[in-house]
């Protein structure tokens, strides 16, 4: 389990079954199973390819909005260039659940590099 003083968790867990991926922010947490926590992974790289993008054309306190959906994720990214919050809204295929995450400014950057890190290392 990775931490920062209990602002975040991201937690694997292949033993329980369907939902063995956590993400928790603050005082909420949702459970992910290995596919939808994969469609994640890949729509944060996409929206972090299109920040990456634009970067060197931002001034320093520029504001800025990115959004991104591909079904079942929508994210959209907030705020300026070195500094950003994200909102992710899921919507069930199945229809079974869905939900909203939001990740601060002050988490959101370290909580992307985590679930990139903990995806990759299990290829």
């Amino acid at each position: 389990m990775l931490e920062d003083k209990k602002r975040w968790r991201l937690h694997k867990d292949f033993k329980k079954g369907k939902f063995c991926f956590l993400i928790g922010v603050d005082n909420w947490s949702i459970e992910l199973q290995k596919s939808e926590f994969h469609s994640l992974y890949l729509l944060l790289l996409r929206i972090n390819e299109q920040l990456l993008g634009i970067q060197n054309e931002l001034m320093d306190e520029e504001a800025i909005t990115l959004e991104l959906e591909k079904l079942p994720w929508y994210i959209e990214l907030e705020g300026k260039k070195n500094e950003w919050s994200l909102r992710l809204v899921f919507e069930s295929q199945d229809q079974t659940r869905s939900f909203e995450m939001y990740w601060p400014i002050q988490i959101a950057q370290t909580l992307f590099n985590e679930i990139k890190r903990m995806w990759e290392s299990m290829d």
